[in-house]
């Protein structure tokens, strides 16, 4: 009885591992009707994928492999003939290629039975990937329109690595170094690992053309590289390579401005606030009509408790852009936070030094009525601040100008009641 039991067991796996073989050759010969049933070949293959006795059959993968190929050639095919392709449909089975035959490869190079290695479908598949590789770019400008970022990094990606692989080892592919074209795909891969966003595989494309060296007439900049480069570490967090990157830039590219206001904002974080400064002198020689570097520069001198230096720059900042509401609030605030220290500065010495004190009420009160017209152009043009009405309310009601407190009382307690 024991030995009938293991015959009739030992029948049910070769009974299973012909299926299997079987449903190979089904899948191929699926592939031969006119119009093929991918769905079916599909089905076919699946089960066969798996299974012990198939799974490792370098003919299984292949099989696999061409049920893709030959769905995504269908699809090209309707574009000779003027036809719109369902791009869904090819670029998935388009996408579904290159994993079935790089499996197929590497079982293709596992020696048979006496030790020799007879590969019988890899000169197909390299013949295949190769003619398809161009279709990286369209499948991956096909994942951008749809916001597939993921996909259009990895097309990208796959479009320069492919040459490179371990299948093409020894092989020409007629590349010239550093080709525009080739350079300009690996470029768009990083443009699309930063909009994952996955900074870190961003980095690794824009350090490996960085350090292939530019070609002139690419349709991206040196700079643009380092910038790129610069913006990722700074999204990971990488404050060491940030800086030297930036530094790197500050040095090869010394007209670029990116790199200076970069380090101004280095310099500024770390408190190094006379280098922020010097750079920023720096970026107004280049270009001295823009009004952001000396609202910085004002904000910097605030930092230092330089007063007049501070407001100088943001009323310069103001020259170039007078209705500009962040340097309207940057200078009316300053106006209004001196008023408070002086008003601060009153209280503290009114017990001991009455006359000093009262003088330190004037001054407060003086930078009040400064800094009031300032809020008041920021109300004029967005009566919706809420900035704008809290400091408005607070400068009418200390300067006791009742009418326009009440106003501003009014549209100060809607606000926050909307709040």
């Amino acid at each position: 009885m024991k030995k009938i039991v293991f015959t009739g067991v030992l029948c049910f796996f070769v009974v299973c591992s012909f299926s299997q073989k079987k449903n190979v050759n089904a899948a191929k010969n699926e592939l031969k009707n006119t119009p093929p049933n991918y769905t079916e070949a599909r089905n076919q293959i699946k089960s066969a994928l798996t299974d012990p006795e198939t799974a490792n059959d370098a003919e299984t993968w292949y099989t696999a492999g061409l049920i893709e190929s030959k769905q995504f050639d269908d699809q090209k095919a309707l574009e000779i003939l003027g036809k719109k392709p369902d791009d869904s449909v090819m670029y998935s089975a388009f996408r579904n290629i290159l994993p079935y035959f790089l499996k197929a490869a590497d079982l293709d190079k596992v020696p048979d039975a006496k030790g020799k290695i007879k590969p019988r479908f890899t000169k197909d598949i390299c013949a295949i990937i190769r003619a398809n590789r161009p279709y990286y770019v369209n499948s991956g400008l096909s994942a951008y329109d749809k916001k597939n970022y993921k996909q259009a990094y990895e097309d990208f990606k796959l479009y320069g690595d492919i040459p490179t692989m371990d299948l093409f080892k020894g092989e020409k592919w007629n590349i010239a170094k550093n080709d525009t074209t080739e350079m300009q795909i690996r470029f768009n891969a990083g443009i699309m690992a930063s909009m994952i966003p996955d900074p870190q595989a961003a980095i690794a494309i824009y350090n490996e053309l960085k350090n292939n060296g530019y070609v002139e007439n690419s349709a991206f900049k040196e700079n643009e590289v380092y910038q790129r480069l610069a913006e990722q570490y700074n999204q990971a967090k990488d404050t060491v390579n940030y800086e030297k990157t930036v530094k790197e830039g500050i040095a090869k590219f010394p007209g670029d401005d990116f790199f200076t206001q970069n380090m101004v904002s280095l310099s500024i974080t770390s408190g190094k606030y006379d280098d922020a400064i010097a750079d920023l002198n720096k970026l107004i020689a280049r270009t001295p009509n823009n009004g952001q570097y000396y609202f910085i520069l004002g904000q910097i001198y605030y930092y230092k408790n330089q007063q007049d230096e501070a407001i100088a720059n943001l009323k310069k900042a103001l020259e170039l852009e007078p209705d500009n509401i962040a340097f309207l609030s940057e200078i009316g605030r300053e106006y209004y936070n001196f008023g408070i220290a002086q008003r601060k500065t009153a209280d503290e010495i009114s017990d001991t030094d009455a006359a000093k004190s009262k003088e330190a009420a004037n001054q407060a009160l003086d930078y009040f009525k400064q800094s009031m017209p300032f809020w008041e152009k920021v109300f004029q043009l967005d009566n919706k601040n809420t900035d704008a009405i809290t400091v408005l309310r607070s400068i009418y009601y200390r300067l006791g100008m009742n009418d326009q407190y009440d106003k501003m009382d009014a549209l100060y307690n809607s606000s926050s009641k909307e709040k």
